[in-house]
């Protein structure tokens, strides 16, 4: 069994995680959040891209109260992420929050933090505790000389206890760095000391190329020692991108079956096409089917056929024409500006 087999079990709104439960993709969005319209329209295509979880920032009044008319539009459990006021914590609650998303170490002394654990008990809402290595608290800094995985794991823990003080036990606990191989180590060393499902993704991670690879190196590690409940790949870019890169980490991992897979070869002297850009229309075209099947994008119609053979179906390219392939087998030979649709025609009905 792995570990995330053995944490506790979490209701967020519809969906169920922690002790085996599938690992779930969380995003945020970057809409102001009393902007209900863009906000909904941002959450929307997210959930069609395959987010199953979404954060919005709370940090005003106005924004607290649009999470309500915010819920009543979206599909997905709503996580509201709160900094330093603990009257946000508490009006988030109270507008229908699936889980907030707190430091009780910023959120105030003892009765604050004492007074949102109330709200939360009060409704069964579940609270994550998040702690990042760039607010580590200075005496951990000082204990540990710098920081490490040791001290971004007491921190967590620590925090942990205070509402365990309060008699509350729904809990996620959430550490993130943008250290990776820091981040790699704290999560192991935190999931020998709970049992509390864990949130993980490598925080402050970079634009879409650099963060994607920093984020498959640290979940892909963490997430194949069997630690992790729910994910976030944080990208400096487009909030669906995190979905994409999130999905492909998974099912690259066997922790999520479904959706199209495309492979592609890189470039070379031999390609007559534009294979860079067939390539990503293709990847674009496959985000809306709710297929099981692996799609090869090649640009030699020498090696194409070969090469794609243990693809379901692909496309190869010629001097001004390409080839549809089938299990590796040629099926038909159409214009290069027709590789597109008759790739689509073929999915279109594909049994």
């Amino acid at each position: 069994m792995t570990k995330r087999d053995h944490t506790k079990v979490i209701q967020i709104g519809n969906r169920r995680i922690g002790g085996g439960n599938p690992v779930l993709i969380q995003s945020m969005t970057n809409t102001p959040t009393e902007d209900v319209g863009r906000t909904v329209a941002q959450i929307l295509a997210l959930e069609q891209a395959g987010c199953e979880i979404i954060r919005c920032t709370v940090p005003n009044e106005k924004a607290a109260k649009a999470l309500a008319e915010i819920k009543k539009q979206i599909h997905i459990p709503l996580v509201a992420d709160i900094h330093f006021d603990y009257k946000m914590a508490i009006a988030a609650i109270e507008n229908g929050a699936d889980k907030i998303r707190i430091n009780p170490g910023n959120i105030g002394g003892p009765e604050k933090i004492a007074a949102v654990v109330s709200a939360a008990k009060e409704r069964g809402i579940p609270i994550r505790v998040g702690v990042n290595s760039g607010s580590l608290e200075k005496e951990l800094v000082e204990k540990y000389h710098g920081v490490t995985p040791e001290g971004l794991v007491e921190s967590a823990l620590d925090k942990v206890g205070m509402i365990e003080a309060c008699g509350y036990d729904r809990m996620v606990i959430s550490i993130k760095s943008s250290n990776v191989m820091n981040c790699i180590r704290a999560h192991e060393i935190l999931a020998e000391k709970t049992d509390y499902p864990l949130h993980v993704g490598i925080t402050e991670a970079g634009t879409v190329m650099s963060g994607s690879i920093k984020s498959s190196v640290g979940l892909g590690v963490i997430l194949y020692e069997g630690i992790g409940d729910t994910i976030r790949v944080s990208l400096t870019g487009d909030p669906l991108e995190e979905i994409k890169a999130a999905k492909l980490i998974l099912r690259t991992l066997g922790l999520r079956k479904g959706g199209v897979e495309v492979v592609s070869c890189p470039t070379c002297g031999r390609t007559k096409i534009d294979l860079i850009g067939l390539a990503n229309r293709v990847e674009t075209l496959v985000q809306g089917y709710p297929l099981d099947i692996t799609v090869a994008v090649m640009g030699c119609a020498v090696n194409g056929p070969g090469e794609a053979k243990e693809a379901d179906i692909g496309v190869a390219g010629g001097v001004g024409e390409g080839l549809l392939i089938k299990h590796g087998e040629v099926v038909k030979k159409v214009k290069e500006d027709e590789l597109l649709d008759a790739l689509k025609e073929e999915l279109d009905h594909w049994a």
